[in-house]
């Protein structure tokens, strides 16, 4: 946990946010993989920490404004559960450590809540994920679970605080970040022809688990970079193949990392490897240059496309005007989605909240229709204090370049007959994590090797 005195600044500058009612937090369970008592690994929930920081399954806290009184709700350990567990500390032995002082039992929860109400008292919450908490709101509130309606007003003042990040954040994050690189050096000196996919992710977890880390999400270790979020890790590399990395550690206080690699399983790129990979990372570096506080998210997306087109048709997969491709969306057949996101507790910062509230504003809301532009999950205006991913890509999938050529879409920006003979090519990704400051950006971390020269030395010496 952070100090006493953060957790109780953070309710203090929440508490003067909203306006009147009862702000409340639920913290998860322990998920069952086959029965009750064989969980899944337990992860409190990111608002949770963030206000209070105690780590323990079923538990729920309330912040009264009108009373001006904060409680955690939960139980203490049974003479059942010291014999199974031992001794642990107590539930008011955290909540002393989080600053608040009284505790009263789970059951008194449903209580406080049926009181508020009776007397016409607003009852904050936030959207629920997990479905436990779903049908216990739905219970604390005796309405059905499709009625429940999250307040907007808890939302806002919660995103607006835990954007900014605070300095003991940021060397959190850094301690995540600098795993991460150390798991992306080991990927490289592990893959090699005949080496399975799984292998690299095991060896990877491995690490981060001996650096008192979790995984900050499921690591995507895949020849077949063309999918997005590809899971399936039963290939077996071989020369010629382009291996993308995306993976991230998380510290034991719930903070995240968020890296991308792609190498070639040989040691060194392909002359088609290489070109593709200079275009990719061309557009990181002159998105880089761009964050800085006031300039709009979204903005660096489209110039970021802008960037992967003059790259495409200087290779000859695209041709035309790369605005004119850009405002006609041509791009998205290699760039399917976002540029970045924001990071922090979460990997996708606060997404449970909301995309729409995280990364737009309601002036300027998401574009949820438009293919590429509704994967952006990031569009508002950068400020200072937050932290972003930027990871740009292309990726060549079959089957969309099947539907596009079959309706000619964009044929007036796209040759089909050199895309196609791409068609089985994979995908690239390049990211890293930055912090926006006063004067611009920080690279989180030490810095990973991402040039074709520093990654074809590297993949030299091992």
């Amino acid at each position: 946990m952070f100090s006493t005195q953060t957790y109780q600044d953070r309710r203090a500058v929440l508490q003067g946010n909203v306006a009147s009612g009862i702000l409340l937090f639920l913290g998860n369970i322990e998920n069952p993989v086959n029965f009750e008592h064989n969980p899944y690994y337990f992860r409190q929930d990111s608002t949770y920490l963030y206000y209070f920081g105690i780590q323990e399954p079923r538990i729920a806290a309330i912040i009264d404004i009108d009373e001006n009184k904060t409680i955690v709700f939960g139980d203490e350990l049974s003479i059942d559960d010291i014999v199974w567990m031992g001794r642990q500390e107590t539930l008011k032995e955290k909540s002393l450590k989080s600053g608040v002082q009284e505790t009263m039992p789970y059951a008194a929860l449903s209580q406080y809540i049926l009181k508020a109400q009776t007397a016409g008292r607003k009852v904050h919450y936030l959207p629920p994920y997990q479905s436990s908490n779903k049908i216990l709101l739905a219970d604390l509130l005796g309405i059905k679970i499709a009625a429940l309606q999250p307040s907007a007003e808890m939302i806002k003042a919660i995103v607006k605080q835990r954007s900014i990040k605070e300095s003991q954040e940021i060397a959190q994050i850094e301690q995540a970040v600098n795993v991460s690189n150390e798991m992306h050096l080991l990927a490289m000196r592990v893959a090699k022809p005949g080496i399975k996919e799984y292998e690299i992710a095991n060896a990877i977890q491995y690490l981060a688990a001996n650096k008192e880390c979790q995984m900050s999400y499921p690591p995507i270790v895949t020849i077949n970079g063309g999918i997005l979020h590809n899971h399936y890790r039963l290939n077996t590399l071989k020369e010629g193949d382009l291996f993308l990395n995306d993976s991230g550690a998380e510290t034991a206080m719930g903070y995240a990392g968020d890296l991308t690699r792609t190498f070639p399983v040989s040691k060194t790129f392909t002359t088609k490897q290489k070109e593709m990979y200079e275009v990719v990372l061309n557009a990181f570096n002159n998105a880089q240059q761009l964050l800085k506080p006031g300039v709009r998210f979204k903005d660096i997306h489209l110039k970021a496309s802008q960037h992967l087109v003059e790259g495409l048709i200087d290779l000859g997969l695209m041709k035309g005007n790369p605005e004119e491709a850009i405002k006609n969306h041509a791009h998205t057949l290699f760039f399917q989605c976002g540029l970045g996101h924001m990071m922090g507790l979460d990997v996708h910062d606060m997404e449970d909240l909301g995309e729409q509230y995280i990364g737009y504003t309601e002036e300027e809301p998401k574009d949820t229709k438009t293919f590429g532009l509704k994967s952006l999950r990031l569009g508002k205006a950068l400020e200072s204090g937050f932290v972003v991913t930027v990871e740009p890509g292309i990726y060549m999938i079959p089957e969309l370049i099947d539907i596009w050529q079959a309706e000619n879409k964009n044929a007036d920006f796209i040759n089909y007959d050199i895309v196609n003979e791409y068609r089985n090519f994979g995908g690239i990704r390049v990211e890293d994590d930055f912090l926006i400051t006063d004067e611009g950006y920080r690279l989180l971390g030490n810095g990973l090797i991402k040039t074709v020269e520093e990654i074809e030395n590297y993949r030299a010496k091992h």
